[in-house]
């Protein structure tokens, strides 16, 4: 198959599902089979990245545009504040700036483009009142009051935002327990609805379904639960063997069951009594054997952020891409946004993975698979 004829397959498999006013339920992977070829096996790499970029627009000599032409980049994320410069200088500006630029996005990819972005509420928030969007409130505050038709009249205008900007996958709802009210990145921030699974499974199914008809996509986080952590994963190492338990598997369990999770997120989180070697992120028994084997779920996995601390300060750059593949993610998220700034990370992921799997450190069939998951998720898009 040349590389003509492959892009053609993938918008095909895009467009066999016309625009509908919400996304239909996931469906088994099993109904797309593409087999790589040297030829497309460059469009399957670049469709499992996720890049962080700087930018307020996307004009056709930009790195982002680049890498969308050359390196079949599949996805995007957006943020307001640059960690290394320190200033709210990265992509978004005001509502219709934000919407200008995903536009342009989409128009330079040769296949639908994921745009995500983290839009939780509260303190964790991309698009905020200082740029001219709607007011936002945080998962404590929701779970607290304890509404439900409340917490589907939030996620709605949430979802809606998201939706008049252009942009079709928030990294959100958070489903880790509160089990640590003092945990520096959930609790402290107001990040988890409860302590209680039942609470947090019931309010993020609100969220999700508010999305939905919306037509955007959301992201369950941080598998396979990062609320009893004592310290910050994007610092550096957060053990949770001593703290965590399997009931914070239960909002995962119970969302999977109900046919409305869309994709997943790792946590950068390390326990002993799940893998005695790896973080979850990097770990095919906690991936591929809890989540997948365990949970059944089928869809599409995404790593946190591979530049934070918990993973960039103790594997390199390519182990760890290879790691997180053949532990069975399907997206791997290179955010570009901590203490440095790399406007080649995406060339520098494509060629590390490429490499990996001609020196046979990645199985063809891992690509594959997670292009096939990546493929299908779009198509839900319509």
């Amino acid at each position: 198959m040349t590389r003509r004829e492959f892009l053609a397959l993938g918008a095909a498999l895009l467009a066999g599902c016309a625009p509908m006013p919400q996304i239909p339920p996931p469906a088994p992977t099993k109904g797309i089979t593409v087999t790589a070829t040297p030829d497309n096996l460059d469009v399957m790499i670049g469709q499992i990245l996720m890049i962080g970029f700087r930018g307020f627009d996307a004009n056709t000599d930009s790195a982002i545009a680049r890498d969308l032409r050359e390196r079949h980049i599949g996805s995007v994320v957006l943020f307001d504040y640059d960690l290394a410069t320190q200033k709210r200088e990265r992509n978004v500006q005001s509502p219709e700036q934000v919407k200008a630029l995903c536009a342009a996005l989409q128009n330079i990819a040769p296949t639908k483009l994921l745009i995500a972005i983290d839009q939780e509420g509260g303190k964790v928030a991309r698009l905020t009142e200082r740029y001219g969007f709607p007011p936002t409130v945080s998962q404590q505050t929701l779970g607290a009051k304890n509404d439900l038709a409340y917490t589907r009249q939030v996620a709605d205008t949430t979802a809606q935002t998201l939706a008049s900007a252009g942009i079709n996958l928030n990294l959100a709802p958070v489903v880790d327990l509160n089990t640590n009210p003092n945990n520096p990145v959930i609790g402290k921030i107001e990040r988890s609805f409860s302590d209680d699974a039942n609470s947090v499974t019931n309010h993020a199914l609100e969220i999700m379904r508010a999305h939905h008809a919306r037509n955007v996509l959301t992201t369950l986080k941080h598998f396979p639960g990062h609320g009893s952590s004592k310290d910050d994963s994007h610092l550096g190492f957060v053990d949770v063997t001593q703290t965590w338990s399997r009931g914070e598997l239960e909002p995962y369990r119970k969302i999977i069951a109900a046919g409305q999770c869309d994709t997943i997120m790792t946590a950068h989180v390390f326990n002993a009594n799940l893998d005695s070697q790896l973080p979850a992120t990097l770990s095919q028994n906690i991936l591929t054997g809890i989540l997948r084997a365990e949970l059944k779920f089928d869809g599409v996995i995404i790593t946190d952020d591979m530049g934070m601390g918990a993973i960039a300060q103790h594997y390199g750059f390519d182990h760890a891409l290879e790691l997180a593949i053949n532990a069975g993610a399907d997206i791997l998220a290179l955010a570009n946004n901590s203490a440095t700034f790399d406007e080649n990370i995406a060339t520098r992921a494509f060629v590390a993975i490429k490499q990996l799997v001609r020196d046979g450190k990645i199985p063809v069939a891992r690509i594959e698979q997670a292009y096939a998951r990546v493929m299908r998720l779009k198509a839900r898009l319509g």
